[in-house]
């Protein structure tokens, strides 16, 4: 046994981040979810560690890194790019006797990171000592015994598992799995043989996470989610979903807020090609669904004009999801015999919507990305002919356990959001639906509900 396995203790206790890239971003994610107080010391940190930092509390500094800042920490987390900088910093952690772990640099660690499948309170830890660690994320993932050597081999072993092999057994197609098999290991032994192995092909995986509730991923999202070796995630996707990704896959924060663009469309899709091109799997986890307001269309627009393969995988949309999740069925017999999709965000300051289509009795109106722009959307929509006492629900953070209700009349819907100082995610939903909301409400999410209004 090459290292003592432990369970540490650092709820509460200092720990330092040197390092301001996707690395060190996992690594803050790792400390803070054990409840540890982090700083985070880099001359320039990226998008995702400044979004960890500004919605966590983690203290930033950018700047060189000091000698004095290793003093009084239990533990110290190396993940630079500067080889001379993290030899510096793990002799300075060694000398104090704290534990350090620089990331891939496992002569310079005294302690390694294992794959951990985290059920709290349970905990599994799976390590191979840094010998074999596509070997931990199989076991952690499949509970398989593979032990692919490098990279190469961990690229043929996962296409093995999880790749069109695997699919035409699943299939009962036996004859066409042995005949691709064959073809597989014939080109790879050919490339080992060369001693010049191609690149692998890259891809891209579309996949729609739902509306927050992790239980809501298809067996299929989840599968693409473990083999992808990028993921480009946008602000919406949760903590819970983001976990449930390959652990070893690098992360890249794409997300938008209104009026704060992190990346334009085009450069997000920019990105997905040049990854796709250098061989990576890359993984597009969109909240919702890709094709529903989700840009998702205009993404596979640009892949297909590139040649890159691509994968869509649906996700339930907030209108279903967040509906469910507050008793409203969409659609009724007695209530409502249609129901349209619209999106309340407004272009160039301005709702250029159909509001006589809207404004159809009998039917369900869902407005997505509709709580900034309310107060003028209910108001336009009275004008044009919709009832101000038309039930209406704003499901915030739908699905999720800050899930919040409130319900009330189309014309006092936009105060009663005011009051309750909703901050969105939001969903919102119109017509007589909502007023059954009152017998079929099920979920009872832990920061409460108000279903009045």
């Amino acid at each position: 046994m090459n290292h003592l396995p432990l369970f540490l203790e650092i709820k509460d206790r200092p720990v330092l981040v040197v390092g301001g890239g996707e690395a060190a971003a996992r690594r803050v994610e790792t400390a803070l979810k054990a409840g540890a107080r982090v700083t985070v010391v880099a001359t320039e940190a990226g998008p995702a560690l400044k979004e960890t930092a500004k919605r966590d509390g983690v203290d930033l500094e950018e700047r060189e890194f000091r000698a004095a800042d290793v003093e009084g920490r239990v533990l110290v987390f190396v993940a630079t790019g500067d080889d001379d900088l993290n030899r510096r910093v793990s002799s300075l952690a060694r000398d104090a006797g704290i534990p350090v772990n620089v990331a891939d640099r496992l002569s310079l660690c005294t302690f390694i990171m294992p794959a951990v499948i985290d059920r709290s309170p349970v905990l599994v830890a799976v390590s191979s000592g840094g010998e074999a660690p596509i070997l931990s994320r199989v076991l952690r993932a499949r509970l398989e015994t593979f032990v692919p050597a490098g990279i190469g081999r961990r690229r043929f072993w996962e296409d093995f598992i999880d790749g069109p092999i695997a699919e035409y057994i699943l299939a009962g197609q036996e004859d066409a799995a042995r005949n691709l098999l064959d073809e597989t290991l014939d080109k790879a032994a050919e490339e080992q043989k060369a001693g010049q192995p191609s690149n692998p092909e890259g891809e891209v995986y579309l996949v729609g996470s739902g509306p927050g509730d992790p239980d809501l991923l298809t067996f299929r999202a989840l599968r693409l989610m473990q083999r992808a070796d990028v993921v480009l995630h946008d602000r919406l996707v949760p903590d819970g979903i983001l976990d449930l990704v390959r652990r070893d896959a690098e992360r890249i924060f794409v997300g938008k807020k209104p009026g704060d663009h992190t990346l334009r469309q085009e450069e997000i899709s920019r990105l997905m090609i040049d990854l796709a091109r250098r061989g990576k799997r890359v993984l597009r986890l969109k909240s919702g669904d890709p094709f529903v307001f989700g840009r998702g269309g205009e993404e596979i627009e640009a892949l297909s004009s590139e040649g890159i393969p691509f994968q869509v995988v649906p996700g339930i949309t907030a209108a279903n999801g967040c509906a469910s999740y507050a008793g409203i069925p969409l659609t009724h017999r007695d209530h409502a015999q249609s129901c349209m999709f619209v999106t309340g965000h407004m272009k160039d300051g301005r709702l250029d919507l159909n509001w006589r289509a809207m404004a159809q009795p009998s039917q369900t109106l869902v407005v997505y990305m509709g709580l900034r722009s309310l107060p003028e959307f209910t108001k336009r929509l009275i004008a044009h002919g919709a009832d101000p006492a038309t039930p209406a629900a704003i499901v915030d953070n739908g699905t999720r356990d800050q899930q919040q209700v409130i319900t009330g009349a189309l014309d006092g819907l936009a105060a009663l959001a005011a009051d309750a100082a909703l901050a969105g995610p939001a969903t919102i939903i119109i017509g007589d639906v909502v007023t059954l909301r009152d017998k079929l409400s099920w979920f009872k999410p832990r920061a409460g509900d108000n279903g009045g209004g």
